[in-house]
């Protein structure tokens, strides 16, 4: 078949070259990046002695020594000597030491970030197509025979949507980012420096950056408010996203030349809406985050169109424009005689004009620049779209498409993609929450006295009752507890935010802890209550012809006629999160959808279903394996369910995924973890959470930051195009089955059943300290209570991945294998075999033991030992640090031989360089941070030096989940 120019350019004639060349040895790829790490370690260890003196700088040398022998020489006497060695620190020491080995961890983030593009720029020059990349997606799509047409009709129904999270793990403030992002910009200019004065220029300026880190407060001394977590992820759409994303449209449109792309990639937001245990989201946070986020895309095109303005200064003399070109220059308020030829610069100083009237419309703000007074404000972003394509469609009519690609067409991708709204936020809360707010609304309406006492039955058919019913539940003068108030409020401000960012602003409702149909009905009566939800679900379709229906069309009927259809503004999103919630997802939307009227709603409001897994809760709940295997079994039965669906209503599925940073919290790499998404689960849907730490080594760095984007295009095309995954054999099915429920049984018996775990979670990783940490706006914890359950998913990984266990990553994995091989002997082997079949033929099975054994090369026992020493209990922390290890090493064991991979991360090893490289620098820390907690824990109420030492532990935090990378 034929194929695009760029994908034959890119699949064939750059591999001849390839081919002739010798591969460049491991030192050699290497080098740039020990040099780089070298360079910025040397201006680090410069100022440290400018700011701190020698001996301070020398300190931290010896404690570099003593930690590198202690990991790489397994040297116990080293250990002992470091031991002594901080144990005799004087807290103004200890945190100087950290600090400086927590810089050290960001500037090796840095300098692998800038590897990272180096080497996937040497690919693509070289034509070695990479995994995630876009261009091996269409070169694979291309040899599968799916032409130019069929992708892009795939693109043009698909929805992909990464959607950025306020969590309490990300630990870095914005000030550090934005100084870390200068020294990335100097680095990455180095390798077009070619004399020495440059160079010398450019590594002073570098100097004064790391300068300028070192002088930087690390640590938040105030709680982090929603309005910081706000400005934090605005960050990322100035470096990152307003820009990137409109170039990954246009290597999209580069590989399938002539065809039109809509607008299928879309960023997602919780911040501000995510009300789920966070009392200090409220009506008014959500309206603070859309005008932030209105007025981030409103300023990025204002400085767009003024720089436009600069470069387009064609003269109609020379180049004459299209009539409508002509009618918009003329409609401009710019009467300057010297652009009275200049129809481009009139029209977008009116333009520009219009732009600054709407920013002060929807924000309160004022541009920056006013050449002329501004206008009527846009009613949308469609209005300036047009106005775009007028000048676009004008530039093409007298042959200067070339001025079109440097800016136009960037800035028209980006309001088609982020209109005046920027990123839609998704509404959040806990379905107990809205349980609370029915009940009392109808025990103030007496129509239920204790909504709460009724059973499921019951109370669906008292809400359906009520969906019929026009009439609004809310009594006109009663008196509302706060709860309501609050609650009822956020309903209300979306209906607002809507009409005034546009619909796109706000679109999903996700009710965590969903665990029957009333949850997902008590939030469309809310919507109905606020006027989210229009008309009745008994109501006459609009779109066919009824004699009863009422002219006006108003929701009221009268006896005996039907009222309006219902419609209903927000996607009603249930969370499944725990393993149970897991194994009923499916049941409780085939009860939704079995309701009278139900499916005909969703059809009506856009025929779109988004459903939500928690990987975080189901991993607490039942350990990584059966979370994970649970979540693919749901999957399965969803798509199941909705193929139905689709067929007999036209109602698609759309899966959102809340992985976290951590494999334990459904973490890992992006790609592989959508090629192994069960058979039909993708189909060109997906959303995904993007948490913590991640998102700052995602998309911190903007050419890393469109890798990443565009990996997740590839994937997506893979999955939905190439079917990438079969349905396994039967055998593999029933061994996951079995696998599943053993390593269930030995994760609860551990973390739930084991006398005394919790006592030595809370004494054994600095959870304590977490919480005290301002690092989120978020409690650490549901309740004020130490029990697990209760303690949130997040805070309960990120403890155990400081302390180097990473418990959530592998436990349970382990007795899981070896319950399930049995005793050595003929059925062992044969039961061996297959799991070895499983792991090269399955790739959810494959992706599942690649997580697991990144997990395990991150985790570290011998650093965990050291965490032991800080449980009171001695004999506790003994024998339960003794079955932690155990099951570690049983899973170690496992795993080498189903993979037959004796070392860790054997097929991963630009990893394991990558860990080898850092975790001599990391392990310092770990050691720090025990000394410190021993000191904390034991401190007298009047000891000057409490505050100091408290530092240093949350300083040693920031740096351990720097030097982790994926923690969140």
């Amino acid at each position: 078949m034929p194929r695009t120019a760029a994908a034959r350019t890119s699949a064939k004639a750059p591999r001849k070259t390839a081919a002739a060349k010798p591969a460049p040895s491991t030192a050699d790829k290497e080098r740039p990046l020990v040099e780089d790490i070298r360079l910025l370690g040397r201006l680090l260890g410069e100022v440290i002695r400018e700011q701190e003196g020698l001996a301070a700088f020398e300190l931290i040398e010896r404690v570099r020594q003593l930690s590198v022998a202690y990991r790489i020489h397994k040297d116990a006497s080293a250990g002992r000597v470091l031991d002594r060695l901080l144990k005799n620190l004087s807290a103004d020491q200890t945190v100087s030491v950290i600090r400086a080995f927590s810089y050290f961890s960001h500037l090796a983030n840095i300098a692998e970030d800038r590897q990272h593009v180096r080497r996937r720029a040497h690919h693509e020059r070289e034509g070695n197509l990479q995994d995630g990349s876009l261009a091996m997606a269409f070169e694979r799509l291309h040899e599968a025979d799916h032409r130019a047409t069929e992708i892009a009709a795939a693109l043009n129904k698909a929805f992909i949507s990464p959607v950025l999270t306020a969590h309490p793990t990300e630990v870095q403030r914005k000030s550090i980012l934005d100084a870390e992002r200068a020294i990335a910009e100097l680095l990455a200019e180095r390798s077009d420096l070619f004399t020495e004065r440059a160079l010398d220029e450019n590594t002073a300026l570098m100097r004064a950056r790391i300068t300028q880190l070192w002088q930087t407060r690390m640590l938040r001394y105030t709680k982090l408010t929603v309005g910081d977590e706000i400005e934090n992820a605005l960050s990322y759409y100035h470096a990152t996203f307003l820009r990137q994303i409109p170039r990954m449209y246009k290597a999209i449109e580069d590989a399938l030349p002539g065809q039109d792309i809509a607008p299928f990639f879309r960023m997602g937001n919780w911040i501000g809406g995510d009300r789920d245990g966070n009392p200090n989201v409220t009506a008014e946070t959500l309206l603070a985050a859309l005008s932030r986020q209105s007025e981030t895309a409103l300023r990025h095109y204002l400085y767009e169109v003024h720089a436009l303005g600069a470069e387009l200064s064609i003269s109609q003399m020379l180049a004459p424009v299209t009539p409508e070109m002509v009618a918009l220059a003329a409609s401009s308020p710019d009467h300057n005689v010297h652009r009275e030829d200049e129809p481009y610069r009139r029209a977008l100083v009116g333009i520009y004009a219009r732009l600054a009237a709407t920013l002060h419309h929807l924000t309160g703000t004022e541009a920056l620049r006013h050449a002329v007074v501004p206008q009527d404000p846009y009613a949308s972003a469609a209005e300036f779209s047009a106005d775009l394509a007028v000048i676009e469609r004008s530039l093409r009519s007298h042959h200067a498409d070339a001025l079109i690609a440097p800016r136009l067409a960037p800035l028209q991708r980006a309001v088609q993609v982020f209109g005046f709204h920027l990123a839609t936020v998704d509404l959040r809360q806990s379905s107990d929450q809205h349980e609370a707010v029915i009940a009392e609304l109808l025990r103030t309406a007496r129509l239920e006295d204790d909504y709460g006492a009724l059973d499921e039955t019951a109370r669906r058919e008292l809400l359906m009752k009520l969906l019929n019913d026009a009439r609004p539940l809310r009594v006109h003068g009663a008196q509302y507890s706060p709860l309501a108030v609050g609650e009822l409020a956020i309903f209300e401000a979306a209906l607002k935010m809507r009409a005034r960012f546009g619909v796109e602003a706000i679109r999903h409702y996700i009710i965590s802890h969903t665990e029957d149909v009333s949850d997902l009905l008590e939030v469309l009566l809310l919507q109905k209550e606020c006027g989210l939800m229009r008309g009745t679900l008994d109501g006459a379709d609009d779109s066919a012809p009824s004699a009863s229906r009422p002219a006006s069309g108003r929701s009221a009927a009268a006896p005996g006629r039907p009222g309006v259809a219902a419609v209903a503004d927000l996607i009603v999103s249930p969370l499944f999160e725990t393993i149970a919630d897991l194994r009923n997802g499916a049941p409780i939307m085939q009860q939704f959808y079995a309701l009278p009227g139900i499916a005909e709603l969703i059809k009506r409001s856009g025929g779109e279903q988004d459903i939500m897994l928690g990987y975080s809760d189901s991993n607490k709940d039942g350990g990584f394996f059966t979370s994970n295997w649970e979540l693919y079994r749901t999957e399965v039965a969803l798509v199941t369910l909705f193929a139905q669906l689709e067929d007999d209503h036209g109602i698609r599925l759309r899966l959102f995924h809340g992985r976290g940073g951590t494999v334990g919290r459904g973490g890992g790499p992006s790609y592989q973890a959508i090629i192994a998404q069960p058979p039909g689960t993708v189909n060109g849907q997906i959303r995904l959470t993007e948490q913590g730490e991640v998102i700052a080594s995602k998309y911190a760095n903007p050419e890393i930051g469109l890798r990443n984007l565009e990996t997740l295009v590839a994937a997506t095309l893979e999955a939905t195009l190439l079917h990438t995954t079969k349905t396994p054999p039967k055998a593999f099915l029933d061994a996951a089955d079995e696998l599943s429920q053993a390593s269930f049984d030995a994760f609860r018996a551990l973390v739930y059943e084991t006398p005394g775990f919790t006592d030595y979670f809370f004494s054994a990783t600095p959870i304590r300290e977490i919480a005290e940490l301002n690092i989120g706006s978020r409690p650490a914890s549901r309740k004020s209570t130490r029990r697990i359950e209760d303690l949130r998913a997040i805070p309960w990984g990120f403890s155990w991945g400081q302390c180097r266990v990473a418990l959530p990553g592998w436990c349970g994995f382990g007795s899981a294998v070896q319950s399930f091989l049995g005793a050595p002997g003929e059925e062992h082997e044969r039961k061996l075999e297959l799991l070895r079949r499983m792991y090269k033929q399955w790739p959810f099975f494959r992706t599942l033991l690649s997580n697991l054994d990144m997990v395990l090369a991150k985790s570290d026992l011998r650093i965990a030992a050291r965490y032991v020493d800080l449980v009171d209990d001695k004999k506790l922390g003994k024998r339960i640090f003794g079955a932690i290890k155990a099951e570690w090493e049983r899973t170690q064991a496992m795993l080498g031989a189903i993979t037959g991979e004796a070392q860790r991360l054997q097929s991963n090893p630009s990893l394991a360089r990558s860990i080898e490289h850092r975790f001599p620098y990391l392990d310092p820390l770990n050691h720090m941070q025990v000394e410190l907690m021993r000191r904390y824990r034991m401190r007298k109420a009047d000891d000057p030096s409490t505050e100091r030492v408290k530092r240093g532990i949350h300083l040693s935090i920031n740096g351990i989940a720097a030097g982790l990378r994926n923690t969140g």
